[in-house]
């Protein structure tokens, strides 16, 4: 199959989808994206694509051969609203199936690429992923979905993410399972601590989630809605130290260049967190990359890795076609690319946390049920806020 495949991108965010399939040799012709701030990053990186703004008023697209769609989360995430498939944000996605509809059926696009969370499986005992596959076989096209891990991929960010992918005619089965690693090299028990290593979590919880992730950071999110930034923290234990990683590692974490998204400061009224809004809402490059590969230079598929089910409970990997549905038993690593250790990977100096962010999080850990917390964790910090009160960091606003 040529590389130089055309994509047209809605729900493009800053690009994360595309951008991968760009590394590739494909090219894009089309963009929708509604957010003024993630429109602005396009333009700069995409420069002279066209950008609709609301899909609602998309009535036709040019002739492409994949059309891509990392449509809204929020409706569907274990962090967020949780409304499901029908939900104002996450229900933007019928009007793709309309666009789709629309096009004469010889003259659809032999690719459909969607991605989300992978807690879409789950919620609502998943109506979501039932509507987006019944939606597919009505337009013609064969589906398979994988939950996969952005670490799987050379980045230390633990980003489990749904890929669901549709074609008209060739077998989605060869790009999406054709590659496994039975085994992944991941151990992310909370009592697995080392001095010599870096560990990130979630600051803002303490009683429940988590997020704990040894040698990354848990996955990356939007932030809160009135822009303030929320990243994971990382602890080090043999300096004691906890601190939050730099909006333009975070980036890098999300297989972006450097200040990827600083065209959307040229914007009036523009602060910093919506960077981090920017970044927490994207897809990770280096993930939608392998994809492009696969698409471009399919695997070899093994028929003995599948099994026919009802769909009463969804897998975490399954293909199907004509009302038919195939659990596919495959790991969340497709590959295992090497990628660095993340205190080789941090290019710029953390953040130190701060006192009220700290000991919130420490009150919290302590007062857990739910959370057995490693005494040196619990030590660590104790003496985090005593170097704090001691005037041992500097914080700046």
């Amino acid at each position: 199959m040529p590389s130089s495949l055309t994509i047209a991108g809605f729900f493009a965010g800053i690009g994360g989808i595309e951008e991968g399939f760009h590394k590739e040799g494909a090219s894009s012709v089309f963009f929708c994206e509604k957010d003024e701030r993630a429109r602005t990053v396009l333009q700069s990186h995409f420069p002279g694509v066209p950008i609709a703004g609301d899909i609602q008023d998309v009535i036709s697209i040019p002739k492409v051969d994949i059309i891509t769609a990392g449509f809204p989360c929020q409706d569907l995430s274990q962090a967020g609203l949780k409304k499901g498939i029908g939900g104002t944000q996450s229900g933007l996605v019928q009007h793709l199936f309309r666009i789709i509809d629309s096009i004469e059926k010889s003259a659809r696009p032999e690719w459909i690429v969607i991605e989300n969370v992978s807690y879409m499986i789950s919620l609502d005992s998943g109506n979501a992923i039932k509507y987006l596959t019944g939606e597919l076989e009505r337009l013609g096209y064969s589906w398979g979905y994988r939950i996969v891990d952005a670490r799987a991929f050379g980045v230390p960010q633990r980003r489990l993410r749904l890929l669901l992918v549709a074609a008209r005619h060739a077998d989605v089965r060869e790009v999406l399972f054709s590659q496994n690693i039975e085994d992944p090299p991941v151990d992310d028990t909370i009592g697995n601590v080392d001095n010599a290593g870096y560990y990130g979590f979630y600051w803002t919880e303490g009683k429940r989630g988590l997020g704990w992730t040894v040698d990354g950071v848990p996955t990356l999110k939007i932030g809160s809605k009135i822009g303030i930034p929320s990243p994971p923290a990382i602890w080090i234990p043999k300096e004691d130290f906890f601190g939050t990683p730099d909006i333009r590692d975070s980036e890098r974490l999300q297989g972006f260049e450097i200040d990827w998204t600083l065209p959307t400061m040229s914007l009036p009224k523009a602060k910093q967190g919506d960077r981090w809004h920017l970044v927490g809402n994207a897809v990770c490059v280096n993930m939608s990359r392998w994809l492009a590969s696969q698409i471009i230079s399919p695997g070899q598929y093994h028929p003995s890795l599948e099994k026919e089910i009802h769909r009463k409970k969804w897998p975490k990997a399954a293909y199907g076609y004509k009302g038919k549905v195939f659990e596919v038993s495959v790991s969340t690593w497709p590959v295992c690319t090497q990628g660095e250790p993340l205190h080789n990977f941090l290019n710029f100096p953390l953040k130190p946390l701060s006192h009220k962010g700290m000991n919130g999080f420490y009150t919290r850990a302590v007062n857990s049920e739910l959370i057995n917390y490693p005494n040196c964790f619990i030590g660590s910090m104790e003496k985090y806020l005593k170097d704090i009160e001691g005037g041992t960091y500097e914080f700046s606003e």
